[in-house]
């Protein structure tokens, strides 16, 4: 009895990643790109190819990198092999099986990877590991992680900067990815310090109160307490999504960031925090309370009593009733403009460190902006403002 062996590649369809089928043409060659989705043909350019057969009831998966001819070569060889091996026939493989040597499979170790990240990491940090690694073994022909070398990293940096087109800070945290999948199954060393993509660090921008003030006036009361939350916490957008009415101390003016087990979610770095709030939000969070739904802890909630999960379109759909341009209103800025504000009315970077959940005085300190107030201009013009200065 023949041992056949498939060829499929892992693509993007509306499911997700998935091992999808490759199309033959009547050569028996693989059609470039072409895969069977639900069984109808789709053009797929991205992804990798990987052999698929059978050692009894287990199933065998093999990464052959993203070209179709090699891909084809390595099915007649990979089937060529199991079938003297089903003839009590010796044969020695061109390249070694996965486990011998100490070789491992390279798309083996990945979904153990990836399985290992959707145990312990959020659905965000899973995206973005599934993401890098795709791009990477889409880019890396090699089958075994033993076989990686320095070459195969930076063939992986230039992939994501020419062929994925990647902005430098998503080519450098693409890199940080794959590097750190390497790491965690015992391989370091492979590059330089210079060999990684390089980046500008760009300055936090921040809203302008002329932008702010145009927003509001063009915001709803609802559309005004969302984004006046957002601005006066500094908290992020998935902390604000899962506030809880518990979370709010209407009598000494705090809101809390914590852990949500009932809804399976986590702040960053697992770290909870107490923010102070203005009195007048606590006036409008009283007054919106007052109005909810009862029954439903989530301070935003949609139907359901499920988390809002559109602030974005809403910003960016104010922005353009307000007629600012969109493009430079999103969800951050809120909080890039909360921790500039405070550090510029003289709160201690520790504190602001604190209030806005960060891990290190780094991060904090991204926001040390120079003040640009009527006030600072005015001792700018009594400086220079003489004649030659003086």
């Amino acid at each position: 009895m023949n041992r056949e062996v498939n060829v499929t590649k892992r693509v993007k369809t509306l499911q997700g990643l998935r091992y999808c089928p490759v199309v033959l043409s009547a050569n028996g060659r693989i059609r470039p790109d072409w895969v069977l989705v639900n069984g109808r043909e789709e053009r797929h350019p991205e992804g990798a190819y990987y052999l698929e057969w059978r050692e009894g009831a287990k199933r065998t998966r093999l990464s052959v990198g993203n070209d179709p001819a090699t891909a084809t070569a390595r099915r007649m060889q990979k089937e060529a092999e199991l079938n003297a091996k089903n003839h009590g026939i010796e044969v020695v493989p061109a390249v070694p099986q996965n486990g011998n040597n100490g070789h491992r499979s390279l798309a083996t170790a990945v979904a153990e990877f990836l399985e290992e990240t959707k145990l312990t990491k959020k659905p965000k940090t899973l995206s973005a590991y599934t993401t890098s690694l795709d791009y990477f073994t889409e880019s890396c022909p090699k089958p075994y992680l033993e076989d990686i070398e320095r070459r195969d990293l930076l063939k992986f940096a230039a992939f994501l900067r020419d062929e994925k087109e990647q902005a430098p800070r998503s080519c450098w945290n693409k890199f940080s990815n794959v590097m750190s999948f390497l790491k965690a199954n015992g391989i370091r060393g492979l590059v330089k310090k210079t060999d990684w993509p390089r980046y500008t660090e760009e300055e936090p921008e921040i809203y302008e109160q002329e932008e702010l003030d145009a927003l509001f006036a063009a915001c709803d009361a609802q559309e005004r307490l969302w984004f006046e939350f957002f601005l006066m916490t500094g908290m992020r957008e998935q902390e604000v999504m899962y506030a809880y009415w518990s979370d709010i101390n209407m009598k000494h003016a705090t809101v809390r960031v914590s852990h949500k087990p009932d809804r399976e979610w986590t702040p960053k770095a697992y770290k909870e925090r107490e923010i102070p709030i203005p009195s007048n939000l606590v006036e409008s969070l009283t007054a919106w309370k007052s109005k909810a739904k009862k029954g439903c802890n989530l301070v935003f909630p949609t139907a359901g009593c499920n988390p809002k999960l559109n602030f974005l379109d809403d910003l960016k759909a104010v922005a353009e009733r307000a007629n600012l341009d969109k493009d430079n209103f999103w969800l951050h800025k809120f909080r890039a403009t909360f921790a500039t504000r405070c550090l510029w009315a003289g709160v201690d970077l520790r504190t602001v460190q604190q209030w806005l959940g960060h891990s290190d005085m780094e991060s904090t300190m991204r926001y040390l902006k120079p003040a640009r107030s009527e006030a600072v201009r005015d001792k700018v013009n009594q400086i220079f403002g003489g004649k030659n200065g003086n």
